[in-house]
């Protein structure tokens, strides 16, 4: 288990609903890992940023929002990969789980658009990753299925994990090296 872990899932949905954001909270921890992953600054203000409208609140200091942006901004920037997703657990549902990860992956390209804008310059493995991932985000949940069916949400969520990590490195910590450089 990381040092600093996510908050819990139900920490982040709470603030969220009293927050008034209308977007579940995984698909909001995508669309904050997408703005970071595409170079947005990492702020205390990000939902109004990720969320594309000003008038949003802003996460009070040492909240679960709050608490969010700081633990997802250090896990993307760990070079040990111990970035996590904020997903529902393996209690929950296929149709929940899978619901959830696609979810993180819609809110993950909307992030990574409003960061980096329309073409930003990514190696051909992140322009795969990116298209994989807007596929991810039009499906639609696993109803039901059997134990073959986990694995491959396992492996679907290893992969997203992977893709966010390619994509942050690509333009976000690209950018970092480059302007040390000059």
């Amino acid at each position: 288990m990381p040092a600093n872990p996510l908050p819990l899932l139900s920490e982040v949905e709470a603030e969220s609903q009293a927050l008034t954001l209308s977007t579940s909270a995984s698909e909001l921890h995508g669309a904050l890992c997408g703005w970071l992953a595409g170079g947005g600054a990492d702020v205390r203000e990000w939902p109004a940023k990720v969320l594309a409208d000003a008038a949003t609140a802003t996460p009070a200091a040492g909240g679960a929002l709050d608490r969010l942006r700081l633990v997802s901004s250090a896990q993307m920037g760990d070079d040990e990969f111990g970035f996590e997703l904020l997903l529902p657990g393996a209690e929950a549902s296929l149709s929940e789980r899978s619901g959830a990860l696609f979810d993180w992956c819609r809110g993950f390209l909307g992030g990574f658009g409003l960061a980096a804008g329309a073409a930003p310059n990514l190696s051909e493995e992140s322009q795969e990753a990116l298209t994989d991932l807007a596929k991810f985000a039009a499906t639609a949940p696993q109803e039901e299925g059997d134990e073959e069916d986990e694995e491959a949400l396992t492996e679907l969520e290893e992969f997203v994990r992977i893709a966010a990590l390619g994509l942050h490195g690509d333009v976000a910590l690209a950018a970092r090296r480059r302007q040390r450089l000059n």
